[in-house]
């Protein structure tokens, strides 16, 4: 059973691979309106701020769990 999860939004798509992720906590502390880990189910919103914002928050994944 794969571990990743797709979140789309209306300008990007985001990857989360459950299994990569060591919880550094660099998305919610970076875009705590997209990345809420506090709830259930659907935790990433990508739509909840700018595209090119989101792939920088990305890209500053230190264990590569997210991408787009």
């Amino acid at each position: 059973m794969s571990k990743e999860h797709k979140y789309e939004g209306k300008q990007i798509t985001v990857y989360f691979n459950a299994a990569r992720c060591i919880h550094a906590g660099k998305c919610v502390s970076g875009l705590p309106e997209v990345f809420n880990a506090d709830i259930g189910g659907h935790w990433i919103k990508p739509d909840a701020c700018d595209a090119d914002i989101l792939a920088r928050q990305i890209e500053a994944c230190p264990s590569g769990a997210l991408r787009y």
